[in-house]
């Protein structure tokens, strides 16, 4: 952020070279922080980062997307709302003709085994092209 001079804004997106890291690319994007309960404008600003990451990954034509919990944990964004918000926006992006043939959402195993009817688990996009990989 000093080098660009200024706070990058929610709901952007902007992609940089993987370097040592085992993907090519890397996404950033900053989420919505939730203060004491969700604003009417939160959840806009959520789809906003999982949209602008998928149309900069159409862009350069890539086949594949991971996405962390976006606006979850220290930013506290209820785990629930954000699994909804994430794949009701990414189903959205992958019914229009783009490159990304698999978003994959690596989440951790505690923030989404309570989740009372998982929203990947019925999405109208193929489970071929939506997984859910949990970290631990």
């Amino acid at each position: 952020m000093s080098a660009q001079g200024y706070p990058e804004p929610n709901g952007r997106a902007k992609l940089t070279r993987g370097y040592n890291l085992p993907d090519r690319h890397v996404f950033h994007t900053v989420g919505p922080i939730v203060s004491n309960q969700v604003t009417q404008r939160d959840p806009r600003k959520l789809a906003d980062c999982h949209r602008s990451c998928l149309d900069l990954a159409a862009e350069h034509e890539l086949h594949s997307v991971a996405f962390c919990c976006i606006s979850t944990g220290e930013f506290h964004f209820p785990n629930e709302d954000t699994a909804k918000i994430t794949v009701n926006t990414v189903t959205e992006v992958l019914t229009q003709n783009t490159s990304i043939q698999k978003v994959i959402f690596n989440v951790i195993k505690d923030m989404t085994e309570n989740l009372s009817n998982p929203p990947w688990s019925r999405s109208a996009v193929s489970r071929k092209r939506l997984r859910m990989q949990t970290l631990w």
